[in-house]
């Protein structure tokens, strides 16, 4: 499991990567089950009223949230790269430039470990060294 991560405008938002031989979610609009990789993440947007207050780039604002839409990957690297569209996806919704979105890859059991201390990985495929590929963009 890889929880993907953006920061931007003084918020976060998470979503989840299930990967090959982990339990996916499953209810109605789950993937295939048979998908090796599948990302989950919440959908907003903002909206004039209803919704959700809350405060990005110092502003208040409202957001409505849509039913998660799991997708399902044959790579990490597919899976991944689709997770980091999606998360600045989300803040360009909210007026934060994608540009200004930090996106980290983090595995649940490195969550609130320092970076300087997160073991180093054994098969790294992708960028920086990391088989989640580089996490700063």
């Amino acid at each position: 499991m890889l929880l993907v991560r953006g920061h931007g405008g003084g918020t976060a938002l998470t979503g989840t990567i299930f990967e090959r031989g982990e339990q996916a979610p499953t209810y109605r609009g789950a993937p295939d089950e048979d998908a090796p990789y599948v990302w989950v993440c919440d959908e907003f947007y903002e909206v004039e009223s209803g919704g959700s207050e809350t405060e990005i780039d110092g502003r208040t604002i409202r957001v409505a949230f849509d039913t998660p839409l799991p997708r399902g990957f044959d790579t990490r690297e597919q899976a991944l790269s689709a997770a980091k569209e999606h998360v600045r996806t989300q803040f360009a919704r909210v007026g934060v430039p994608a540009d200004e979105v930090r996106v980290e890859v983090v595995r649940p059991e490195e969550e609130g470990t320092p970076e300087a201390e997160q073991p180093v990985p054994t098969d790294c495929s992708a960028d920086e060294g990391s088989p989640e590929g580089d996490a700063s963009h």
